[in-house]
């Protein structure tokens, strides 16, 4: 009697089911690390947006109250800040809440920043719309910061 060795269709069949369930399987992984990996990215421009922002008001303390009363979406950019004079104080104040909101909604997807003051404590909020769903809500993440002078 001949023994044959070897593989038969069946052995290979099912060798090929395991690998592809392996295959997709790594597949969802690289997905669920790519988007972890975004939302990461995300957060980290967020961070070093508000601290650019409490720079620039450390910097300009003496125009405090432009930055608490003119909402970032609300301020327009001043031509004349961009030497060294010509600018006041209010303008330069103004002009960095338009260019630090430009810097938010061209960073991060539906971006949005707003600071508010209370008791001398100053607090920079950014939100955005991290899972891409169209809106800002509640299931996405938002980073605060808050500094005194």
């Amino acid at each position: 009697m001949n023994k044959f060795t070897g593989f038969t269709l069946i052995e290979v069949l099912i060798a090929m089911l395991v690998l592809a369930v392996g295959l997709l399987g790594m597949a969802g992984l690289q997905a669920t690390s790519l988007k972890n990996n975004q939302s990461a990215y995300n957060r980290s421009q967020a961070t070093q947006l508000a601290y650019d922002l409490a720079d620039r008001i450390r910097a300009n303390v003496a125009g405090i109250a432009t930055y608490t009363t003119i909402g970032p979406g609300a301020a327009v950019a001043k031509a004349n800040c961009l030497n060294t004079t010509g600018c006041t104080i209010a303008d330069m104040a103004e002009n960095d809440l338009y260019e630090w909101n430009i810097a938010v909604t061209g960073t991060l997807p539906s971006g949005a920043g707003t600071i508010a003051a209370a008791a001398g404590v100053y607090t920079i909020t950014i939100n955005w719309d991290d899972n891409r769903d169209g809106s800002v809500n509640s299931s996405d993440p938002n980073f605060q910061t808050s500094f005194q002078l």
